[in-house]
């Protein structure tokens, strides 16, 4: 694996706008992909998953999303690290979760299959539209591609993650846009707390649907704001 400063990725900050994230970049303020995502769910997703809040209760939701997202960030901190050479396996030690579940992915899903990195937690935007970050981009199993590093606590099944494809979709559309790019293939990486690694793919001609659906989503997001 190695580094190709191949792109110039903008910096941004974040702030709350209307309730929504948006990213600060280039004299413009977009919402992020995950806010637009959100923000245009069917009302059967919305009604789900206020059934589960009311199954486990809402302090328990509260917890329990607290601490997927606390995980999800310290692994992909460690994730982050290996990317740029500084991943310590020396210091592992036996509590230490999300620590597992990175190196679960990085034997797993990036040895030996990313060739080359392009850029590791990166800001993508689609100009007048949307932003967000990108967990990796680069060369992978010989494709252009953008991979995201998901954790969970139990597996998923394909069915059930249209949102990741949906994000995943926003950055490749983003990136090909901008950069001229030709991103034909995204993945998504992905350990539970139990340590079971998953990878997920798409491309070709589902990955574009994907990423028409996500241009609905934006149109459905700005008329929303709008009213």
């Amino acid at each position: 694996m190695e580094w190709n400063n191949k792109f110039t990725y903008p910096k941004s900050t974040r702030s709350i706008i209307n309730g929504s994230r948006h990213y600060n970049l280039e004299g413009s303020n977009l919402p992020s992909v995950t806010s637009i995502i959100k923000a245009t769910k069917s009302e059967e997703d919305k009604a789900a998953l206020e059934a589960w809040k009311q199954r486990v209760g809402h302090k328990e939701a509260e917890r329990i999303k607290n601490e997927a997202s606390n995980r999800g960030s310290s692994m992909h901190s460690y994730i982050e690290k290996f990317l740029l050479g500084k991943f310590n396996l020396d210091l592992i030690d036996e509590d230490n979760r999300s620590k597992k579940m990175a190196l679960e992915i990085i034997d797993n899903g990036l040895k030996n299959k990313l060739s080359e990195v392009w850029g590791a937690e990166a800001t993508l935007y689609y100009p007048g539209k949307y932003a967000g970050t990108a967990d990796c981009i680069g060369i992978y199993e010989g494709k252009e591609t953008i991979i995201d590093f998901k954790q969970s606590n139990k597996p998923k099944k394909e069915e059930y993650i249209e949102d990741y494809f949906l994000q995943l979709g926003a950055y490749s559309l983003a990136h090909n846009t901008v950069y001229n790019s030709r991103i034909t293939q995204v993945v998504i990486l992905l350990c539970t707390v139990d340590k079971l690694f998953q990878d997920f793919k798409i491309e070709g001609d589902e990955l574009i649907n994907f990423e028409k659906k996500f241009l609905e989503k934006v149109e459905q997001f700005y008329n929303k704001f709008r009213k």
